[in-house]
């Protein structure tokens, strides 16, 4: 009897260990989805070269200082920002960046690459105008946080952010010890109190994938007077976009 029960504790550990070394391996196509160029052309289509890749930008040119950064969401074409941010910003200059893996950008996403790439992007728009909006949605708004803790960006925009990316995985797998298998954290908060530039943070009323909790903990980390947080009510985490004040507060930090 004792063997019998030594044997069906050694399956079950080795049957959790094997679930815990899937989940390592696995995690990033859990993390990232990424989607092809599905809107636009030659003319509104820009390539970066960073060190090991290169990215595709979907771009409205404009001349003048003004210019807005989009770092987008995991499963999102940022192509199709394009046709209502130009129309919502006549007077800027727009830069959708298609992650690596995304939209024909060459090479594998991960927090390092997007992290690093974000900087060389916000780098080059930086050096032709002067005046730097950086929004980031979801998945993205880790990126823009990093961005606007490193550069000096003009405003910050977050929409559906969260506190960290480790977080929500903790709560969605509660019984695997997430902080040791997860690489990409996407630790928001860690450098939310380093960033100094006018920040606004938009989160859906109803969002069934970053909790409201996890957007009002990272809203707390940033300094005393720095942020301010707007609810749209009646979205999820996907039509957020679709409100009518969702341009509007944009515009409003512009």
């Amino acid at each position: 009897m004792l063997r019998a029960v030594t044997i069906f504790v050694a399956l079950l550990l080795l049957a959790y260990l094997a679930l815990c070394a899937a989940l390592f391996i696995y995690q990033r196509s859990l993390i990232y989805f990424p989607q092809p160029k599905s809107w636009g052309g030659p003319a509104t289509t820009q390539q970066l070269q960073v060190k090991d890749a290169e990215l595709v930008l979907t771009t409205r040119q404009a001349t003048g200082s003004k210019a807005i950064v989009y770092f987008g969401g995991n499963a999102e074409d940022v192509s199709a920002n394009l046709p209502s941010f130009a129309q919502a910003f006549p007077g800027h200059a727009i830069y959708l960046l298609h992650y690596r893996g995304y939209g024909g950008s060459s090479g594998s996403p991960t927090e390092a690459a997007l992290q690093s790439d974000a900087l060389a992007l916000f780098n080059h728009v930086n050096k032709i105008h002067a005046d730097v909006t950086v929004v980031g949605r979801s998945l993205g708004s880790g990126v823009a946080v990093w961005v606007a803790s490193q550069r000096p960006v003009s405003r910050l925009i977050l929409v559906t952010p969260y506190n960290s990316i480790q977080e929500l995985a903790a709560q969605r797998f509660p019984y695997f010890p997430i902080a040791w298998l997860l690489v990409d954290k996407f630790e928001s908060w860690k450098y939310a109190a380093r960033v100094t530039a006018p920040t606004l943070l938009i989160s859906a009323q109803n969002d069934e994938i970053i909790p409201a909790a996890s957007t009002e903990k990272l809203y707390a980390q940033f300094k005393k007077g720095t942020a301010a947080l707007k609810v749209l009510p009646g979205t999820s985490h996907n039509t957020i976009s679709q409100h009518p004040q969702y341009l509007p507060l944009f515009q409003s930090m512009l």
